[in-house]
C-alpha cells in the first residue's frame, strides 16, 4: 500500500511540476537560446520573460487556485470536465492580456507568435472540453515539441536531443495523469497531438 501511495505522490508532483501554463515561457527560452534573438541584451530578454511568466503562469495559477478555494473543491474535483470551463476562461483572459501588452511594447514577431500559439491552444482545449476531457498537461508538452521543430526549421539547428528529452517528459507526464485517473490514454495522446500541431503551425505561420 505504501508503494502505491508513493507512486501517487510522485504522479502528483510531476503534474504540479509540469503545469500546463509553462509552454510560452519554455518557447521563449528556446527562442532566446537558438535564434539571433540571443544577441539581445540580457536585461531585455529577462523583461520579456518576466512579463510572460506573470501573465501566463503566475496570474492564471493563482486565479484558478482562488476559484477552486472559493468553490471548496479539491484538485481532483476541479479536474472534472464540467468544472474546467471557468479555469479555461481565466487562463485565456490572462493570455489575451499578455498578447495585447507585448504587441503594445512592439516585441519581435517570433515572440508574439509563441504567445498567440499558446492562446490558440488554450481556446482549442476549452472548445474540445465541451464534449471531451482533453489533457491540457500533455497539450502543453506537445506544444513544446512542436515549437522545437518549428524553430529548428526557422533557425537551422539540430533539435534531436532536446526533442528526445521532451518526449521522455511527455511520457512521464502522460503516465502521471493516467495514474491519477485524470485522463485516459486517448485523452493524453489527443492532448499531445493538438498541442504539437498548434505550436508547429502557429509559430511557422502566425
Amino acid at each position: 500500500m505504501s508503494k502505491e501511495k508513493n507512486i501517487i505522490y510522485l504522479a502528483r508532483f510531476v503534474s504540479l511540476l509540469f503545469t500546463p501554463f509553462y509552454l510560452p515561457l519554455v518557447g521563449l527560452i528556446i527562442l532566446f537560446t537558438f535564434s539571433y534573438l540571443a544577441l539581445l541584451p540580457i536585461s531585455y530578454q529577462l523583461e520579456i520573460l518576466c512579463i510572460v511568466y506573470l501573465f501566463t503562469i503566475l496570474l492564471p495559477t493563482y486565479l484558478i487556485h482562488f476559484y477552486r478555494k472559493y468553490q471548496g473543491w479539491t484538485l481532483i474535483e476541479l479536474g472534472q470536465r464540467e468544472r474546467r470551463m471557468v479555469p479555461y476562461v481565466l487562463s485565456i483572459a490572462c493570455y489575451v492580456s499578455c498578447v495585447v501588452l507585448l504587441m503594445h511594447l512592439g516585441v519581435f514577431r517570433f515572440v508574439s507568435s509563441i504567445i498567440l500559439s499558446a492562446l490558440v491552444l488554450q481556446i482549442l482545449c476549452a472548445i474540445i472540453n465541451i464534449w471531451w476531457k482533453i489533457s491540457t498537461h500533455t497539450a502543453a508538452i506537445g506544444g513544446v515539441a512542436g515549437a522545437l521543430l518549428a524553430f529548428s526549421a526557422l533557425f537551422a539547428f539540430n533539435p534531436v536531443w532536446w526533442l528526445c528529452l521532451t518526449l521522455i517528459v511527455a511520457g512521464v507526464l502522460g503516465s502521471a495523469r493516467m495514474i491519477l485517473r485524470q485522463h485516459s490514454l486517448s485523452q493524453v495522446l489527443g492532448g499531445f497531438g493538438v498541442g504539437f500541431f498548434t505550436a508547429l503551425i502557429g509559430i511557422l505561420y502566425f
